[in-house]
């Protein structure tokens, strides 16, 4: 299969741009790497969200689309990029079913949420907010960059008292070196592009890097990844487990990234983690 005619074209505009007009470059790749993919929603996620008690939160002069089931001790569903909270909706009924609380939202730039473009600190923005009104959240089922979008919440304020991580990525930001190959950015416009968004979100770049700052956590964790992950490798899951005091690696065999949010099994173990019922073995 070759590539596409538009990747082809965005390969030549920044071998050209990069040279001529690197700062023009670098803004072009930064709206480029912020803008995650639109997916339509399903009859099963406009199901699941009809059963629950939907809302806004206005946030920095955008619109955070939010759920709520059930009442009790509240559990946060945070999705990855390019999806919406109504992606882990296998796990509404079991923890409603608990005595739990469940709440889901659309981050910046997806599904119901105004905007177009977004990132890992905006991720994080919404989820202290979602909690915020919440009230106390007392764990949060992660999938993807949800994963280190909750991380970097924690080193925010975000209080938790245990966390399921499934299928998660260990850096983000390491993801632009491929973003970078694939569109042919010179290192250079990379580089501006990195510093537009320190400048931006205010923090430094390794700040994204989830296994150095998980050496300070404190929260249970539960860490599900597949093998055979070809989105987010197995590894990364592992880096994060091996850094965070006391969390418990479980692999899965055949799941992928996608198909580990809706796995009875997987679904079963987080829940009896997420409600203290169940120890979490390390394997499934």
């Amino acid at each position: 299969m070759g590539t596409p005619l538009s990747v082809r074209a965005l390969r030549g505009g920044f071998r050209v741009f990069g040279r001529a007009a690197p700062a023009l470059a670098a803004a072009a790749a930064a709206r480029l790497f912020g803008s995650p993919p639109r997916r339509q929603t399903s009859d099963a996620e406009r199901e699941a969200l009809a059963r629950g008690r939907s809302g806004n939160l206005e946030m920095g002069g955008g619109r955070i689309a939010m759920w709520t089931w059930g009442s009790g001790p509240a559990v946060l569903l945070a999705h990855g990029w390019g999806s919406r909270g109504a992606r882990l909706r296998s796990f509404v009924e079991p923890l409603v079913a608990s005595g739990r609380s469940v709440v889901a939202f659309d981050a910046p730039g997806h599904g119901d949420s105004s905007g177009r473009t977004s990132s890992l600190p905006q991720f994080a923005l919404a989820i202290r907010a979602v909690a915020d009104t919440a009230g106390d959240i007392e764990a949060v089922v992660a999938h993807s960059l949800g994963c280190p979008s909750v991380a970097f919440a924690m080193t925010r304020g975000l209080s938790l008292s245990r966390a399921v991580f499934l299928a998660p990525a260990a850096n983000p930001g390491a993801y632009t070196e491929r973003f970078a190959r694939t569109l042919a950015i010179p290192a250079p416009v990379l580089e501006r592009m990195k510093r537009r968004f320190e400048d931006k979100y205010r923090l430094r770049w390794e700040e994204l890097d989830l296994p150095r700052a998980a050496r300070n956590f404190q929260a249970a964790l539960l860490v599900i990844h597949d093998r055979a992950d070809a989105e987010v490798p197995f590894e990364n899951g592992e880096s994060i487990a091996a850094a965070w005091p006391g969390a418990t690696l479980v692999p899965t065999e055949g799941l992928g990234h996608t198909r580990i949010v809706h796995d009875p099994a997987v679904v079963a173990r987080a829940v009896a983690f997420v409600t203290g019922s169940e120890a979490a073995n390390r394997s499934l």
